[in-house]
């Protein structure tokens, strides 16, 4: 069976449980200060998509999308369940999420993450998928502790506009 993901509106408490699963994580393998993960009340914020995945029925995994502007986005919240790793959860989530964006005229998606072992998947994940190092982006600052990444898109003046009204 495939893994299917779809928006989410973060009501369903097993949803609720893996975003705090997700910043539990975050906190402990980064210093104090340096977690740019976010909470559930912030992944419900106009501009930030979340999205759920789902294997044989349960939830296996979570991912946003947070509009940047009218022509980039921010990857938030890559999460599997550790029972569902290296299974194609992130890949699935990151696919759905490159085709939102598209969908949506961004050229650019972003990311920041972490550095050291425990972030290592993650940084093979977006390698993998065309993403490449870049430097700080919005806000961010750039230490440490952290890596930023970005993936162009292409321009959607060549591409067509697929309408995506359930992800919208």
């Amino acid at each position: 069976m495939p893994i299917l993901v779809r928006p989410d509106d973060l009501t369903d408490p097993a949803v609720q449980e893996l975003v705090a699963e997700h910043l539990q994580g975050m906190q402990q393998f980064s210093p104090p200060g340096h977690v740019h993960a976010l909470a559930v009340a912030n992944l419900r914020a106009p501009g930030i998509t979340f999205l759920t995945a789902w294997l044989d029925g349960q939830l296996c995994g979570c991912g946003a999308l947070k509009a940047l502007g009218p022509d980039a986005g921010e990857i938030k919240s890559m999460r599997t369940k550790a029972a569902f790793l290296r299974r194609g959860v992130g890949q699935a989530v990151l696919d759905t999420i490159e085709r939102t964006a598209r969908t949506r005229g961004y050229r650019h998606l972003y990311l920041e993450t972490g550095t050291g072992p425990a972030f290592d998947a993650a940084h093979k994940l977006y390698l993998r998928s065309g993403f490449a190092f870049c430097g700080p982006f919005g806000d961010y600052r750039a230490t440490e502790f952290n890596v930023f990444m970005s993936k162009v898109l292409a321009d959607p003046s060549t591409t067509a506009r697929i309408p995506a009204p359930d992800l919208l």
